[in-house]
């Protein structure tokens, strides 16, 4: 694990304190950037997210690694895209979204963003699933 366990903003006015942002602040303002973006079907989340997410509690972050180092803030995005898309431009536009919505809302600018496509979802088979779970 990561030595940084938050991000300290630069101070403009000394008087009024510190700002510092925590890397699930990070992760979920780049989940949701990355789901805004057309083409995205889900993202990926690991087990015990699933786990959580069936006991009724969402998961927000879920799909993003961000690691804070010496050298800037890298962010790991892993989406299952919809058919029919072109996954490198829909990838590239996963980028550009986190990058000037991470910039906004926190004028942070990330070192990487990189793209992993885990899975395509076929139009018809989430609605599969969802009927499935309902029973």
């Amino acid at each position: 694990m990561s030595e940084f366990q938050s991000f300290e903003m630069e101070e403009k006015d000394a008087n009024l304190g510190k700002v510092e942002i925590s890397p699930e602040v990070i992760e979920v303002i780049s989940s949701i950037a990355a789901t805004e973006v057309e083409g995205v079907s889900a993202m990926r989340g690991n087990f015990a997210s699933g786990v959580v997410e069936r006991l009724g509690k969402k998961t927000l972050g879920k799909g993003v690694k961000v690691e804070l180092s010496e050298d800037g803030i890298n962010i790991d995005v892993y989406v299952t895209m919809s058919f029919g898309v072109s996954i490198p431009d829909t990838a590239e536009k996963i980028q550009v979204n986190i990058r000037q919505t991470l910039h906004t809302m926190t004028a942070l600018e990330p070192n990487r963003i990189d793209v992993h496509v885990v899975g395509v979802q076929f139009e018809g088979k989430l609605d599969q699933i969802e009927e499935a779970d309902e029973f």
